[in-house]
């Protein structure tokens, strides 16, 4: 038996810089698609996947999310008193969703280096890296699908999906050979190729499941441009000691880092609204397009 997947790293001390100037005072994992910010999903997403634990590396300016995940002593007493039954038990439900832990990340010096940030609270145990701007949208969480990889190997498993290959500079992507249908133990990594030197358009996405090893390896690489200490060379360094998997997950994914991407999802998940979906549809239905 392997150890199990407890625990959940959300890197969420970045600038945001894409969605200016809406990130200039809110911070981007706390923009709202449709009703909940993009945090939340990845915080849920994990919930549903039996993970115990999320760590949150945030910075300067990012309180709000501390907030969020806070209990609102105001506004339920507010909410209370006005009888609104139903909006109390949407504000009291964020608050417990599960054990929620912070830590700050200093200076933006890179992915690898806000996963290192949190590797006092990690612990000697597995654990998953969310990346908010992914929001994944499945019928079994996408970190389930990789925690069950991971229980089955006990490796790190990250995320893969296929792309155009004219879109793959965008992405990291892995070298691998297929073990099981949709399942890829990885032979090499590369961050951001051009489309004529990748090794395939298989690219990597924002969730994995990650073994303790990891944080030796983001401490023995060599820092890139500006300092900053990347994800995927830790894990190119890590597969010189032990294996990594790559899983082809089912679901759909929305690049909500993108405006374009964000729009998107936020019409799907729109759509998709219990209570708005109905309305929403036939609104965009009635658009001279």
């Amino acid at each position: 038996m392997f150890p199990p997947v407890r625990k959940a790293v959300f890197p969420a001390a970045g600038l945001g810089t894409r969605f200016l100037p809406a990130t200039k005072a809110v911070p981007k994992e706390m923009l709202s698609l449709v009703d909940k910010p993009l945090i939340q999903y990845g915080v849920e997403e994990c919930v549903a996947a039996g993970l115990l634990h999320s760590i949150i590396v945030t910075s300067r300016g990012k309180t709000t999310i501390e907030d969020h995940f806070d209990q609102s002593f105001e506004l339920e007493q507010v909410l209370a008193r006005r009888d609104k039954k139903e909006l109390l038990a949407v504000a009291r439900s964020v608050a417990k969703l599960t054990q929620i832990s912070y830590v700050r990340q200093a200076e933006a010096l890179g992915l690898g280096h806000a996963v290192l940030c949190a590797r006092e609270l990690v612990g000697p145990e597995p654990f998953a890296v969310v990346l908010s701007d992914d929001v994944i949208d499945s019928v079994a969480p996408c970190v389930g699908q990789l925690a069950a990889v991971h229980a089955k190997y006990g490796a790190s498993v990250i995320a893969l999906m296929e792309v155009p290959r004219d879109q793959i500079s965008s992405y990291g992507s892995v070298d691998a050979d297929e073990v099981e249908p949709g399942l890829f133990k990885i032979k090499s990594l590369v961050e951001k190729p051009k489309p004529e030197e990748a090794p395939s358009n298989l690219a990597i996405i924002g969730r994995y499941v990650l073994t303790p090893e990891i944080f030796d390896s983001l401490t023995k690489i060599t820092p890139g441009a500006g300092g900053e200490i990347q994800l995927t060379d830790g894990m190119r360094h890590l597969l010189g000691t032990q294996p990594i998997y790559g899983l082809k997950f089912e679901g759909r994914r929305f690049d909500a880092g993108d405006k374009q991407g964000f729009l998107r999802a936020t019409v799907e998940f729109g759509l998709k609204h219990p209570a708005l979906g109905e309305s929403f549809r036939g609104y965009l239905k009635g658009l001279s397009l």
